[in-house]
């Protein structure tokens, strides 16, 4: 075995990386990691392309609010579906078929868009173009299977903070792109219609580069994903998901994720129009502004994994879990002050502070993850990652559907429901390492708790 190095950065582990160099483009590893996160930034990119122009979109079709906040609602609901498929899709053909298969599948309907005329074929695209974002499923597989479990929470949380500031991307270049085309003379009701060329292309190329280039394993064998887990026991399938369905951690998991990521992609959903409507600044100026809180994917939840990993290193699992109450909990409160800030400085201010929190708790989560369950950390992960759009649609629904509260007060409502439901990770106890309140019940554990609670290496 060649020694880890930048440029052969391998493991012992089937080959996967032991190093993590985010700034090369050697192969397969790091190549791999690049296709991947640009892969899910274009799904993200498609499906928040829609948001910042909905000022325009909702007057050009009549849309009312209650029409507006069913197709929010539509957009996350798909996700729900799309993410606990792809895990087995991803099983069954490999995360890199799995993923362009998705993107090349939904491009035309992010097309689509153009030609939307109703209020019904408003909440119905927005419901299929929703399904890009199982993307982030495949790109955590993706990378699980290049990268070795030293490295690979930090991986997955620079894949998952760089795809997702795709959201924040399409907050800024979409009403340019709209105030381009409109610049050529084309009215406003076709100018709309022709930027969705952009994302709708730019989701095709990626599935392309993503087919032709990705590497799925350092063997290419996909067969060799199932043999990093030889040591575990097997056991069949229906004993992996009881397992992990009736692990009382993975679903506070749930919980917690739905109230961060969650919370993230509907701020995503709603912020352009916030700025647009609250303090009346220009389009391109309060796409600008919405840009700023996805942007900050880029450092933020991987510096929620790296949080995570430094706590462990100090205080073991206590030191994750306390980690996360106290970056979630901090979030809520940003979360409900935004929503009381009159002034569009505070809140713009607010806003970026809150953002950087936010997304730091879902990199802490996924810090946690892991050492749910051994067995069954598929299911886990799955439940975990579907959690994030559960909350998206809870909050949708409750919040940001109608005209029943101000959009500030369900903002701060948000921000409430964000620190009761960060609660509960105080209830989350390990038997080997013990809670946040509670020390471990014994050091002299059996194979049996080993296999629960250990993640192998």
């Amino acid at each position: 075995m060649e020694p880890s190095s930048p440029n052969n950065p391998l493991g012992s582990n089937n080959n996967r990386a032991t190093e993590f160099h985010p700034f090369s483009t050697s192969t397969p590893h790091m190549l791999a990691f690049h296709l991947s996160w640009l892969s899910l930034f274009s799904c993200f990119f498609s499906t928040f392309s829609i948001p910042p122009l909905l000022p325009i979109i909702r007057q050009s079709l009549n849309l009312s609010a209650a029409d507006v906040g069913a197709a929010g609602t539509a957009a996350f609901v798909s996700s729900i579906f799309s993410r606990l498929a792809m895990g087995p899709a991803c099983d069954l053909v490999g995360p890199r078929v799995a993923s362009a298969t998705l993107s090349i599948l939904t491009a035309p309907i992010v097309l689509a868009t153009a030609f939307i005329s109703s209020p019904t074929s408003f909440i119905l695209t927005r419901f299929l173009v929703g399904f890009c974002l199982a993307n982030f499923v495949a790109n955590q597989f993706w990378m699980s299977s290049l990268f070795s479990n030293s490295v690979v929470g930090l991986v997955n949380g620079f894949a998952a903070g760089w795809g997702s500031m795709g959201a924040g991307f399409a907050q800024l270049i979409m009403p340019l792109l709209f105030s381009l085309v409109k610049s050529f003379n084309v009215p406003e009701n076709n100018a709309w219609r022709v930027v969705f060329v952009v994302p709708a292309t730019f989701q095709a190329i990626t599935a392309v580069l993503v087919l032709v280039y990705g590497q799925e394993l350092p063997r290419e064998n996909h067969g060799d994903s199932k043999r990093v887990c030889d040591n575990k026991p097997k056991e069949s399938l229906l004993e992996v998901v009881f397992n992990g369905l009736t692990n009382y951690r993975g679903w506070i998991l749930c919980l917690t994720y739905g109230f961060c990521f969650g919370v993230e992609m509907t701020m995503d959903n709603i912020i352009a129009q916030y700025f647009y409507y609250t303090f009346g600044v220009k389009l391109e100026v309060a796409g600008i502004i919405a840009a700023c809180f996805g942007w900050t994917n880029c450092f933020a939840r991987p510096i929620g994994g790296v949080i995570s990993d430094q706590m462990a290193k100090w205080f073991g699992i206590r030191g994750r879990l306390w980690g996360l109450w106290v970056v979630q909990t901090v979030a809520g409160l940003l979360c409900v002050l935004m929503g009381r800030v009159e002034s569009l400085g505070g809140s713009i201010a607010v806003m970026c502070v809150f953002s950087v929190f936010v997304q730091a708790s879902s990199g802490l989560t996924f810090g946690i993850v892991p050492f749910i369950s051994n067995r069954s950390l598929g299911v886990i992960s799955g439940m975990t990652g579907s959690g994030g759009t559960v909350g998206a649609v809870v909050t949708q629904m409750l919040l940001f559907s109608g005209d029943k509260f101000s959009t500030q007060t369900s903002i701060s409502m948000m921000g409430l429901m964000m620190i009761v439901c960060s609660l509960p990770i105080s209830l989350i106890y390990f038997p080997r390492w013990g809670g946040m309140f509670c020390a471990p019940y014994s050091f002299h554990q059996t194979s049996t708790d080993e296999e629960d609670y250990r993640l192998l290496v």
